[in-house]
């Protein structure tokens, strides 16, 4: 299973959390895979141990794929959820309210950006 969590703006113009997973299927070589996501472009960022980003939509439809570091994130009405390694953030809350997020512990954020080419299905699933 791979953790994922969506951050959508819902009818009321305020950003949400749902938690979830990517939905895996069985393939080649007994492995677990997703069906194929359409992106435009990756990049890799990294942020130094205690960074932190104040309210923000997301620019962009897209992936995060936290690859180092933990990270709380929290919208304006108070939903809040941890990202550790390995974790997948589905950011769709590019209008509204928005989020901020801030690091805990002593590793810097790395992580990877897909964005989401339009009309892009994500095979993400809520618990």
């Amino acid at each position: 299973m791979i953790r994922c969590v969506r951050l959508f703006t819902g009818a009321d113009e305020q950003s949400h959390v749902q938690i979830g997973r990517l939905e895996l299927a069985p393939g080649r070589n007994d492995d677990l895979v997703s069906v194929a996501m359409a992106s435009s472009r990756v990049t890799a960022e990294e942020t130094a141990t205690g960074g932190t980003l104040a309210w923000h939509t997301a620019p962009v439809r897209q992936l995060v794929v936290t690859l180092a570091g933990t990270l709380v994130f929290t919208t304006r009405d108070g939903e809040e959820f941890t990202l550790a390694p390995g974790d997948v953030l589905l950011a769709e809350d590019t209008v509204g309210s928005g989020h901020r997020w801030h690091l805990v512990g002593d590793d810097p954020w790395r992580r990877l950006y897909v964005v989401l080419a339009d009309g892009a299905e994500v095979p993400f699933v809520a618990d």
